[in-house]
């Protein structure tokens, strides 16, 4: 049985931020000059032991299981970065895992995901996102954690939203990519409950934006105009009942970038940081440069840097 939705608590991120304390980075949270005078950082969750945030939330979800259900093995949904954390805690309590991986994710974070010990079972983006609302795959046994809406996945990801309070005071606006929605709402509510007043928005890429789409029509929406991009990592199909529940309280809005906008971050993120981004690591930075009303200090999550590096090359050289 699915649980019902519930608020994600301080309490829940704090007991998250314990059990994950071993295994994952505090990152840095670095102020970057974009040349508008601007104070604009970036919170590098590239530089995780997977190169992406999921860790935190794969990690608190996979420590927090029973015994018995962890004992069983472990499966997930991925395009490549849930599949990578999930597979990171898995081996580290000794358990098989297995990742429903989308079969046009990038080489390399398929590579990665098998050298974590991952078994992987590849299908379209279409099946992939069936799995993900219905929560279930025929012919997978063992634990299911789902690699956004899950409790504690999504309060994994809040520990982040400490660090972004704790190591600037005064952060005036949070930027996070939107694909399924716990990256955000785990920030957010992390956020939400230490500053009130902070904005919390999303980012989608143009191609893939069902988040901006459910906002301008008050409720969750599938986005039919859906696209195939390097942006992999974010931007679905459409916005889940239950995760519409879950960003609703902690989300102040969303910002559609393109893609052109999303490759020119990813190229200033390099630039000025010295780290690789993925197109969807790309996509926060992107909204903050498209949008200059925004208040600052601003912070951009930079959700990963798993990406092919010919690829890297091509999209910041364009």
């Amino acid at each position: 049985m699915i649980p019902p939705v519930r608020p994600i608590e301080l309490a829940d991120i704090e007991a998250a931020r314990g059990r994950i304390s071993g295994t994952v980075l505090r990152t840095p949270l670095v102020k970057i000059d974009t040349g508008d005078g601007r104070d604009i950082r970036l919170k590098l969750e590239n530089l995780q032991p997977t190169n992406a945030y999921k860790i935190r939330g794969a990690s608190n979800a996979v420590a927090n299981l029973s015994d018995a259900d962890r004992a069983k093995g472990v499966w997930t949904i991925s395009a490549g970065n849930a599949g990578q954390g999930v597979a990171y805690a898995a081996r580290s309590y000794g358990v098989p895992c297995t990742v429903v991986a989308i079969e046009t994710a990038p080489q390399t974070k398929l590579d990665r995901m098998r050298a974590l010990g991952a078994t992987i079972v590849p299908v379209s983006y279409e099946q992939a996102w069936v799995a993900a609302e219905s929560h279930a795959f025929d012919g997978l046994d063992g634990t299911f954690v789902h690699p956004f809406d899950n409790h504690d996945f999504i309060a994994g990801h809040g520990t982040m939203g400490l660090e972004i309070v704790e190591d600037c005071p005064e952060v005036a606006t949070v930027i996070c990519a939107i694909g399924g929605g716990g990256l955000i709402t785990g920030v957010g509510s992390a956020v939400k409950a230490k500053k009130p007043g902070v904005k919390v928005l999303g980012a989608e890429p143009e191609t893939a934006a069902p988040y901006a789409l459910s906002l301008r029509e008050g409720g969750p929406q599938k986005f039919t105009a859906w696209e195939a991009s390097f942006v992999d990592g974010a931007g679905g199909k459409s916005v889940t009942e239950r995760m519409w529940q879950r960003m609703q309280p902690v989300v102040d809005g969303a910002i559609t970038v393109t893609l052109d906008e999303t490759a020119n971050a990813m190229r200033l993120i390099a630039e000025k940081s010295r780290t690789i981004a993925e197109g969807a690591g790309g996509l926060a930075l992107a909204a903050a440069l498209q949008d200059k009303t925004l208040e600052g200090p601003i912070v951009c999550v930079v959700s990963g840097g798993n990406i092919d590096l010919a690829r890297f090359s091509e999209l910041v050289a364009r």
